[in-house]
């Protein structure tokens, strides 16, 4: 007989149920924003949450994805997922800074990045800073230099500076 409180339901029309082991991920993850979105139909107002999650493994390795759910938890696992397929390697000079300044543009978004020395700490704000900490650097002095307060726009431009830094020969 089918036993909805039994753990495995081994009697179950389907057969025993099989759980799936929860995925663990080698990333650290920050929620950047969630935002309530509005869509009008025929019937009124949807209302869905927007989620902004930044990854990195504290070692050079940083993504972002932004997603949309029916709940709060439902767009952060979204983004997260997304984040994690867009992950870019960072080349680091001595595992803490950047090898030398360098500055780029995402859309509105402009961010310069230069190099610190050892124990002059992360000077950075905004989501530039989160961008920077999850990829692991330590020393370096960042500034957001547009005039854009779009804080998906600004870890865009941080990534893709990130991503313009050449391996020191």
């Amino acid at each position: 007989m089918f036993n909805p409180n039994s753990k495995n339901n081994q009697n179950s029309p389907r057969g025993p149920r099989r759980m799936m082991p929860k995925r663990v991920s080698e990333f650290k993850e920050r929620v950047l924003e969630v935002r309530r979105v509005t869509r009008v139909v025929a019937g009124g107002k949807r209302f869905s949450f927007r989620a902004a999650v930044v990854v990195g493994d504290m070692k050079g390795r940083i993504g972002i994805g932004t997603a949309k759910g029916l709940d709060f938890s439902a767009a952060v696992q979204k983004a997260t997922r997304q984040a994690e397929k867009s992950v870019v390697r960072v080349n680091l000079k001595d595992g803490r800074t950047v090898p030398y300044e360098v500055e780029a543009k995402f859309d509105a978004a402009r961010v310069r990045i230069k190099p610190a020395k050892k124990g002059h700490g992360l000077i950075a704000g905004g989501s530039l800073r989160v961008v920077l900490e999850l990829a692991g650097i330590k020393d370096v002095s960042a500034k957001i230099l547009g005039t854009t307060k779009n804080k998906i726009a600004n870890a865009q431009a941080g990534i893709e500076a990130l991503k313009s830094i050449e391996p020191i020969k």
